[in-house]
């Protein structure tokens, strides 16, 4: 698990990121605790989940390590993304107004992404789910994604206000001290003008508003977006998407469930050192499979005799029965009654110094009417030829044996304690699909009813679709098999995903510029920053798990950073080109533009037609108008 060092050293990295990617060369509008503050808002959030949680009566297992994780990848984007609405507000108006415009911008889409959060981790909680550990994750998640929610929503907002507030009283934004006039700036030294600088020798004609020379916008929107949008970069894009595809699809071919018992172990620890060896040397036999017979039968009787020789038909077996009929054959002795099978198998066999070893495998019962022994159970212990594909021939016996414990007319248990796991993962490799997959259609249904636009839509529903078979495939050509933790990470990037695409498509959307080219750096300049920041501080946030031994944070990371990076690069990359040449069109927003404009034309020349007969009443009528 992880260390107290580890967590207060990614918390510190996470703070400095957050801090560092808020500030400004303007101490004015620079608002770097803001991005603490938000961090921290977040952490509280998940100590209260983590509370609520403790408090009834949950219990602690290895999959909640990574909500604290989860939670901070979707409250850190409610944050920046409300830091961006307030700098894209007016700087003349009061700052409740300013307040008011950024929740107005933002707090919807939150509310829509958080909502679904919970829809899609509540769906994990829901009996979709074959594994116990997943639900009771998912019901954690949903409640620590709304007490992160209320938190952004209060305490987050209250922060707003203040710094907006500061701002507007023109304090310093980190001295929270008043800031000096230009003309007392220009007679002090250079150091001094630069800690007290308040942006009003930065703008230029080319930043004709303060809050675009933020370090982030700035590259967005001088650099990326001319670079992303040239016509010569396109083609490449285009073949690095068919490349992804490639890789997912090939990797989706291959998914494999996670029953190998070494990913549940520390990696550094003995049990995985011995599991290792005993694979690579010894994986020719299946483990010992203990054959556990719990009520008395007749085992003089031949036809039990035989019985039990077709049901361990095809083992290498340990057998106390086996050693005891070859024992009365050497011996030449006959044992076709009860007494004489009991007396043998009591007083000679078991006494015998090579068989005293089968003492503890078989269980007697005294009699009290006859005073004569009964055995009441007994065990064997039965071994398999495999070949390479182990773990899937042993899932495939134990589902031959279990049957025939139901319906056998001899009562007995097979078991081994891999069968634990290989029981509970032998499905898992279809039920994170179709978790999957009802979460995807619930999530168009959910979408649809918006009617912000259908084209809008299906774009979101599509580009969430390719970042989670794109996680699926790359997480399996990664080693990472189909177990608890990638399941949940699965359920988690559609709501990444979501989280980070949907503000994207929809103001590139709903946006009115005259093409599509500057539709998408429009949506860029907006969210590209907060995305930056959020994925930044997320993939930061979970570096330490690279230095946990245990492979289990090894997934957890694994996962996390592929969804970063898919969705960093739907966000950045694909989108950004694909949406320049495939609908929906812009050409409806300039016969728009037209119409307002020949609309405007037609007002304007019946104000002149009015004027104009204004005019000539008053001349014809210079009396009245004296009188009036």
């Amino acid at each position: 698990m992880l260390s107290k060092g580890e967590v207060l050293v990614s918390l510190v990295l996470v703070l400095l990121a957050a801090t560092i990617s808020s500030s400004m060369r303007d101490c004015l509008r620079g608002k770097p605790f803001l991005g603490l503050l938000g961090v921290l808002t977040i952490c509280i959030a998940n100590v209260t989940a983590a509370g609520i949680f403790f408090i009834s009566d949950g219990k602690f297992n290895s999959t909640l390590l990574g909500i604290p994780f989860f939670a901070m990848g979707h409250g850190t984007k409610g944050v920046f993304e409300l830091l961006a609405g307030w700098r894209r507000t007016r700087e003349n108006l009061p700052f409740k107004e300013r307040v008011a415009d950024a929740f107005a911008d933002v707090m919807v889409c939150y509310t829509m992404t958080s909502s679904l959060y919970i829809i899609t981790f509540g769906m994990g909680a829901s009996p979709f789910t074959n594994i116990e550990s997943v639900k009771i994750f998912c019901q954690s998640m949903c409640v620590a994604i709304l007490v992160n929610y209320f938190y952004v929503f209060s305490f987050y907002g209250s922060c707003l206000v203040f710094a907006g507030q500061l701002e507007q009283n023109r304090y310093h934004s980190v001295f929270c001290c008043k800031i000096p006039s230009a003309e007392y700036l220009d007679r002090q030294p250079t150091w001094f003008k630069t800690m007290m600088s308040d942006g009003h020798d930065l703008s230029t004609h080319h930043d004709s508003v303060p809050y675009q020379n933020h370090f982030i916008q700035h590259f967005l929107r001088e650099h990326y977006t001319e670079w992303i949008t040239n016509t010569y970069v396109k083609p490449f894009v285009v073949i690095l998407y068919l490349i992804y595809a490639s890789f997912s699809f090939m990797g989706c071919l291959q998914i494999s469930d996670g029953s190998n018992i070494v990913n549940l172990l520390a990696s550094n620890s003995p049990s995985v050192s011995y599991a290792v060896t005993q694979q690579k040397y010894f994986s020719n036999y299946s483990p010992v499979i203990g054959f556990y017979i719990y009520e008395p039968i007749e085992y003089w009787n031949s036809t039990v005799q035989e019985h039990l020789k077709t049901l361990s038909h095809g083992f290498n077996k340990i057998s106390w029965m086996d050693n005891f009929f070859h024992y009365l054959r050497v011996v030449n002795i006959s044992a076709s009654t009860k007494s004489d099978f009991i007396n043998i198998l009591k007083g000679s066999f078991l006494r015998s110094p090579e068989y005293q070893h089968f003492t503890e495998d078989i269980i007697f019962s005294k009699n009290r009417n006859t005073d004569e022994y009964d055995i009441i159970a007994s065990r064997m212990y039965l071994v398999a030829r495999t070949t390479e594909k182990k773990r899937e021939e042993v899932v495939e016996l134990l589902e031959k044996l279990r049957p025939l414990m139901l319906i056998n007319s001899i009562k007995f248990i097979a078991f081994n304690p891999t069968f634990v796991f290989m029981d509970r993962y032998s499905s898992s490799v279809i039920s994170p699909i179709l978790t999957s997959g009802f979460s995807v259609l619930t999530i168009l249904i959910l979408t649809f009813f918006l009617v912000i636009n259908p084209l809008g839509n299906f774009w979101l529903v599509l580009t969430v679709t390719s970042v989670e078979l794109g996680v699926l495939g790359l997480m399996t050509l990664w080693n990472v098999g189909m177990d608890s933790i990638s399941i949940l990470c699965l359920i988690y990037t559609l709501n990444f995903a979501m989280d980070h695409c949907a503000p994207h498509l929809y103001t590139f959307v709903l946006a009115t510029e005259h093409t599509r080219t500057q539709c998408i750096k429009l949506a860029l300049e907006e969210h590209g920053a907060a995305i930056l920041q959020n994925t930044s501080c997320f993939v930061i946030g979970i570096m330490p798990l690279v230095f946990v031994p245990s492979n289990l944070t090894y997934t957890l990371f694994k996962c996390s950073l592929l969804t970063a990076g898919c969705t960093l690069l739907h966000c950045f990359v694909i989108l950004p080109v694909f949406l320049t040449f495939f609908p929906p069109s812009k050409k409806r927003h300039k016969k728009k533009k037209r119409a307002k404009r020949k609309e405007r034309e037609r007002e304007r020349e019946r104000e002149r037609e009015r004027e104009e007969i204004e005019c000539i009443e008053v001349r014809e009528n210079p009396d009245h108008v004296t009188n009036v």
